[in-house]
């Protein structure tokens, strides 16, 4: 392969221009994806590079001075003290290649790539006329890929050609590790690993270039596959190795083990392992392979396959331990792994645990959700010293958050003698998760005067905090704050539509939806605007983004039908609801409980409670929104005594009501007249489960007496609330009650206290309720007066609408409505309805004020009267 013209010149490094010495302090790593390791402290680890021990390579006939110089230079290496190497050999007046390669080495082998490539830069620039021999060349690259100094490697890729010998094989292993390590962690135009690789893959150009190919390439190429996610690739390269002859080796296996899983090759997998076990005990009870196919069967959700691998395994280390309790937490079994944490304490003195240990049991009782086990889990962490490492105090903050302990999960915090990002963003979404949103931001203010700079993480617990709140200012400060600082991450345009949407800022939405091309919408964008425009009531809208996401051959999930199914209720299309469930059932997303949920509630809300319930008692999996929502259907159809049932169920089910459940039931015994029932549940709220009641509890409260005619009862209860109670939706249900009952005197009372709480238009309907109690009383003077109140004060009642579903048509009727196609023959049937009600003696309340109405406009009250039922 010819990179660039041939010159006689070297052509320059770039390396960095500091030349200060400093040590890289490297941690555990997995498994290398080549044999090509050059970090060692023994001569024998230098086969690792396909080759002789470079500390025991001479040139032919050296002189027995330079040997000496040589095994000198070597040992102190070896020792670990590379300066004093390198002030040695400043003393030698002509080094050889021998010991310019040893230098070179020992730089390398001491964690000191970055001396490694000044040393050879030094070579390069001092001493043209000492050649560079495969050791030379081979080591250096090793340094440029230790450094993932690209630029450099690709200059000493050009030396290697100007050197006018066919590179070695060494050589050749070197340059693909090299490019694979270099490419893999970069972002220029050559090394994006997400790029086209058809016109830059460097690393198969390499490959090609190889006349012989021994197992450290195809390790190479198979690991870079498999890096850049194209496992298709990788797995053929694998079956092109076997066909060839080569053997594979433990590393072959790792390397490969990742492509089929996430292939999602099942049977490719057990083919894989197979051949693992084929190749004899070495292959098979290494504790890389192990532990590879573990994770293998794992990322397939195959645990029985998983946990036999991990039985047949005898001799297991802490890693393999580890990768198959973290099988169970990545396919949330969190009983199973625990079990699993049990049984390595009590192997504790064959195998040691570790921080990834302790994650992964911390990690399977957040999943758990059980506090109980939680404290006795930090209580021997903390017994067995291990609680002083930060990653494990932020697991353990992440496990009383996801139990709902968020005073523990800040006292954890709180106590941490080191933090880092991750911690503050641990603790920052722990509150946002919890509803403590202003606390949240508090915090994130705080995060940035103690310097820690905000990431991706942080902006997304900001985004959902302004959602939770609907604070569009703080959405749009974080908004300018991404791009200011140009923050990037996956999902970012679904956290901010959702935020604008949920801020009532729908339009920027949009905007923002808009200016997303539409081939790079994900699902979790579709999703969001579906919702937005679902939640902002614009039903129509939400169909047809619905529609285009269908016509852009994006596939709904279990999210988009749970944002779209709560449109068909305001629309009244009963129609488009089983359109949507037909849909689920086609693909399997009817078991899932956001979906079984959001059906029951579309079901219910449209008037088939017989579907509702045929989805509820269907639906494999039940929450509490599940159970809320039926509750509510019963209560809506006036079912009081199911709703009650199916809540004692509930409570014997093991599911814990929230406080909106506890508004279901109360609505429910509201309608249906248990009052006694609905009281004693009231009260248990606080009492049993600790749910401080909140407006809408009070609310129900109050209409559940005031219902059953016990008003007075319901307005000593709103009067002992204080100024907890002066809510418009509390009194304005009192004034209802005053009316339906006839309790005029109290009634002009609570209308008095609900003209002090006056906010705008919302009061219109409680001002003709107090118009209707005068009327009632014959006392038109201040029928007369009120209304002009009214008038003055611009209130008009908001006119409410009706509509059946016939055919699949929507047809929709409001009071005095004449907008409707056969509303001539409507108002026909209207007036001989009204008619035989006169003449039964029914009398609008209007006409008993004598002078008040004439006996046509009494005719056509009573058409309107008939037109609001």
């Amino acid at each position: 392969m010819r990179v660039t013209t041939m010159s006689s010149s070297p052509l320059p490094l770039p390396l960095p221009p500091s030349t200060t010495s400093f040590t890289y302090s490297r941690g555990h790593h997995s498994s290398s994806s080549s044999n090509l390791s050059m970090v060692t402290n023994s001569p024998s680890q230098i086969q690792h590079w396909g080759c002789e021990d470079p500390y025991q390579h001479t040139s032919p006939n050296p002189p027995s001075k330079t040997r000496t110089i040589r095994y000198r230079l070597s040992q102190l290496c070896r020792e670990g003290q590379p300066q004093i190497a390198r002030q040695l050999f400043d003393s030698i007046p002509r080094p050889t290649t021998v010991i310019w390669n040893t230098i070179i080495i020992g730089f390398i082998c001491n964690n000191m790539p970055d001396e490694a490539l000044l040393f050879y830069a030094r070579l390069k620039s001092s001493s043209p006329g000492t050649k560079c021999d495969p050791y030379t060349f081979s080591s250096t690259l090793k340094a440029c890929a230790e450094t993932r100094q690209l630029k450099t490697g690709k200059a000493v890729h050009c030396h290697v050609l100007r050197s006018h010998l066919y590179p070695s094989r060494i050589v050749c292993n070197s340059l693909l590790n090299m490019y694979a390590t270099c490419l893999s962690s970069t972002d220029d135009e050559t090394g994006s690993v997400d790029g086209d690789y058809s016109r830059y893959d460097l690393v198969r150009k390499v490959f090609d270039t190889m006349r012989k190919r021994n197992v450290v390439a195809w390790n190479t190429m198979i690991s870079w596959y498999v890096r850049t996610k194209r496992c298709v690739e990788a797995v053929t390269h694998f079956m092109m190795m076997m066909k060839m002859g080569i053997r594979p080796t433990v590393v072959t296996f790792v390397n490969v083990f990742p492509a089929v899983s996430r292939m999602g090759d099942t049977k490719n997998a057990n083919v894989l392992y197979g051949l693992l076990l084929k190749f004899g005990s070495e292959h098979a009870n290494d504790l890389f392979a192990v532990s590879s196919a573990i994770f293998m069967y794992a990322e397939l959700a195959c645990l029985g396959a998983a946990r036999k691998v991990f039985e047949q395994c005898l001799d297991r280390n802490i890693e393999v331990w580890n990768t198959m309790m973290g099988g169970y937490v990545q396919n949330n079994c969190p009983i199973e792994a625990l079990d699993l944490f049990v049984k390595a304490l009590e192997s504790e003195h064959t195998v040691v645990l570790d921080n990834v240990t302790f994650l992964a049991a911390l990690t399977a009782a957040s999943q758990l959700q059980q506090l109980e086990f939680a404290q006795q889990l930090h209580a021997y962490i903390i017994k067995n010293s291990f609680v002083s490492s930060v990653i494990v105090l932020n697991a353990i903050a992440v496990m009383y958050s996801r139990c709902n302990c968020i005073e523990m999960s800040f006292s954890v915090f709180n106590r941490m003698q080191e933090r880092d990002v991750v911690s503050w963003n641990t603790i920052v979404s722990a509150f946002v998760q919890n509803g403590l949103d202003d606390e949240g931001l508090m915090l994130v203010y705080e995060m940035q005067k103690q310097g820690f700079m905000i990431d991706s993480v942080t902006i997304t617990a900001l985004l959902s905090a302004a959602s939770n709140l609907r604070n569009p200012e703080t959405g749009r400060q974080t908004h300018a704050y991404l791009l200011r600082h140009g923050i990037q991450f996956e999902g970012m345009e679904s956290y901010l539509i959702d935020m604008y949407a949920k801020s009532g800022l729908i339009e920027a939405a949009q905007r923002l939806f808009d200016k997303n091309c539409t081939y790079d919408r994900d699902q979790a964008t579709w999703n969001a605007m579906i919702a937005g425009n679902t939640q902002n009531g614009l039903t129509e809208l939400a169909f047809i983004v619905f529609k285009q996401m269908l016509e852009e051959n994006v596939t709904p999930n279990s999210v988009t039908l749970a944002s779209i199914l709560p449109a068909c209720n305001p629309m009244g299309s009963m129609a488009l609801g089983k359109q949507l469930h037909g849909f689920a059932i086609r693909n399997s997303l009817d078991q899932n409980v956001f979906v079984g949920s959001a059906l029951v509630d579309m079901y219910s809300k449209l008037g088939a409670i017989t579907c509702a319930e045929n989805v509820f008692a269907k639906s494999p999996e039940k929450n509490s929104v599940t159970f809320t929502n039926m509750i509510l259907g019963y209560g809506q159809h006036g079912i009081g005594e199911k709703a009650l049932s199916l809540f004692h169920s509930m409570r014997e089910s093991g599911i814990k009501p929230d406080a909106i459940t506890f508004v279901a039931v109360l609505s429910a015994c509201s309608y249906a007249g248990l009052v006694d029932e609905g009281l004693q549940i009231f009260e248990s709220m606080e009492r049993e489960y600790r749910i401080q009641p909140s407006a809408e509890h009070y609310c129900c409260v109050v209409d559940m007496l005031g219902r059953v005619g016990r008003v007075v009862e319901a307005y000593e209860f709103a009067k002992e609330l204080g100024k907890e109670g002066n809510l418009l939706g509390i009194w304005g249900s009192l004034l209802a009650a005053c009316k339906i009952y006839g309790e005029f005197e109290l009634g002009k009372i609570v209308a008095n206290k609900l003209l002090e709480m006056e906010s705008g238009n919302s009061t219109a309907g409680y001002h003709v309720l107090l118009s209707n109690i005068y009327a009632e009383e014959g006392n038109w003077e201040f029928v007369d007066k009120v209304r002009k109140m009214m008038q003055e004060k611009g209130l008009t009642k908001e006119i409410g609408c009706s509509w059946i579903d016939i055919a699949g048509y929507v047809n929709c009727f409001a009071s005095r409505d004449r907008n409707h196609p056969q509303c001539d023959e409507i108002y026909e049937i209207l007036g001989e309805l009204a008619t035989k009600m006169k003449d039964t003696g029914y009398r609008s309340c209007l006409n008993l004020q004598k002078g008040w109405i004439s006996e046509s406009e009494e005719l056509e009250n009573l058409c309107y009267d008939l037109d609001d039922i």
